[in-house]
């Protein structure tokens, strides 16, 4: 029987398309995971172009291609600046990130991203941290939890399952999958796979900064891009789209009064341009033949060259 692969890439032809790649330009795919868009993007660069391939999932690496064009760094995103300038390449011609968990990680019960394996209650993309899902509901206070099931997982009733995790926690061991889905079975609502699914992306997203990483990557990109270079980003949950969204159109992660045209364009001074007014979603063959794509959103933004670089590309 097959492997089955490390990660499908999602919306792969139309990322490649909206980043209008360049040929000796530089590129950073700041989610290298399989390599799929990367891999994309080198069949069109020539012996000068360059990609930088971000991933703090040390499982990434045996990915990488044998291609000296390729800069691997093993850290999360939100370093982005950081490493660009250590490679004295502060300005590059494209950003790209494709969001959430790859393929490789939910299939690998090791991990502890998915409910479908026993394991322990883990969660994190970089084995290097220390903080583990166990970690955050063994300690967290019950507001705490309440507030994390409520905001990132969006759970239904937060409040309750959060003062059954702290009352289950003192006679019983949350450390695995198991023993955390028995101690809070009794107040699932709906589907089970359903509930259980948001629980653990809301732990999920806690344990890695998730929204903290996505919020430090994007302040960093318009000083990372040059004049005309793209952004392109596919999110998979309305915590990241919104931020995402909001950032490209007014610099700001506020649900604030708008500042945009009839176009949707920022009225003010922010460099970036909307690309995209609607988010790219996948098509109905894609969907389904990747189910794990249908809830991909990408957009796409622009860095503008001057003054009156204005409107919907």
């Amino acid at each position: 029987m097959d492997e089955p692969a490390y990660h499908v890439p999602v919306l792969l032809q139309e990322m490649i398309s909206v980043l209008d790649v360049r040929p000796d330009g530089v590129y950073v795919d700041c989610t290298f995971g399989g390599g799929g868009h990367a891999k994309e993007i080198l069949k069109r660069l020539n012996d000068d172009g360059r990609l930088f391939a971000f991933d703090q999932d040390a499982d990434a690496k045996q990915n990488l291609p044998d291609d000296s064009r390729v800069i691997f760094v093993p850290h999360n995103f939100r370093h982005l600046q950081r490493f660009l300038r250590l490679h004295k390449t502060p300005l590059v011609n494209g950003i790209l990130a494709d969001l959430g968990v790859s393929s490789h990680q939910f299939d690998e019960a090791t991990r502890g991203f998915s409910i479908r394996f026993e394991g322990d209650m883990d969660m994190r993309m970089d084995k290097r941290q220390e903080t583990m899902a166990s970690d955050i509901v063994n300690t967290y206070t019950e507001q705490q939890l309440h507030n994390l099931f409520g905001q990132y997982g969006e759970v239904t009733n937060a409040k309750t399952l959060a003062k059954t995790i702290v009352h289950a926690r003192e006679t019983v061991s949350l450390k695995t999958i198991a023993n955390f889905k028995n101690a809070v079975r009794s107040v699932v609502k709906g589907n089970p796979n359903k509930y259980f699914a948001q629980v653990f992306q809301a732990l999920r997203i806690e344990v890695n900064d998730e929204l903290g990483a996505l919020k430090e990557m994007l302040q960093q990109i318009p000083s990372s891009l040059k004049p005309g270079g793209r952004v392109a980003i596919i999110t998979f949950h309305s915590l990241e789209d919104r931020i995402v969204k909001n950032f490209f159109r007014k610099g700001s992660f506020l649900q604030e009064e708008d500042t945009t045209d009839l176009f949707g364009q920022n009225t003010s001074l922010f460099p970036l341009k909307v690309v995209t007014k609607k988010p790219i979603v996948p098509s109905e063959d894609e969907q389904r033949r990747n189910p794990r794509s249908r809830s991909a959103k990408l957009r796409v933004a622009v860095l503008r060259q001057g003054e009156d670089d204005r409107g919907i590309v």
